[in-house]
């Protein structure tokens, strides 16, 4: 009888701390992923994840079977990545009206984000956190738009897109 009670106390004990716990962690951070596709002919595909982490979103990409060298990479307006040549993608998404430009320095687009450099075997990683983009509000969410990798080295100069090429991935951004 002592054992039953002394069990059911603990148990009461660890449901408690659980959901204490769970108090504090709260819930987690929007995110998202979108599995990119080949476009125009390549054979490049993928995986961009997207991770809310306060004001600012964490980038992770995986992405196989491009060439050697930069890659123009972006967020584009619409989650549509039915075209053969990935035009349905639209162009960069820019909520903020801004030109386009390197992420890292100065303005540009809520779309724009650094390029993927691919080596010699046509792989390519990417960890990135960037602003202003976000997950689940606002006018820089990128949910349900989409991620295009071009063929060629994006400048950051050239209006609107930086002269980067034919599109040769395409993937939705998707709520996970």
């Amino acid at each position: 009888m002592r054992t039953t009670a002394l069990c059911a106390a603990l148990a009461v004990v660890a449901l408690g701390a659980c959901a204490s716990i769970q108090g504090m962690i709260g819930t987690p951070p929007p995110a998202a992923v979108a599995t990119l596709a080949p476009a125009s002919g390549s054979s490049v595909t993928g995986t961009v994840s997207f991770a809310q982490q306060g004001g600012k979103v964490l980038v992770r990409a995986d992405v196989s079977g491009l060439p050697p060298g930069g890659h123009g990479f972006h967020v584009h307006e619409n989650g549509d990545c039915s075209a053969a040549d990935a035009t349905s993608a639209g162009g960069h998404f820019n909520p903020l009206a801004k030109p386009h430009g390197n992420p890292g320095l100065g303005e540009h687009h809520a779309g724009d984000m650094p390029m993927l450099e691919a080596d010699a075997s046509g792989h390519a990683k990417l960890n990135v956190v960037l602003e202003p983009m976000s997950l689940g509000g606002g006018a820089a969410d990128v949910i349900g738009k989409s991620v295009v990798v071009h063929k060629d080295v994006d400048d950051y100069k050239t209006q609107p897109a930086g002269n980067s090429g034919a599109r040769i991935a395409c993937g939705v951004i998707r709520k996970s």
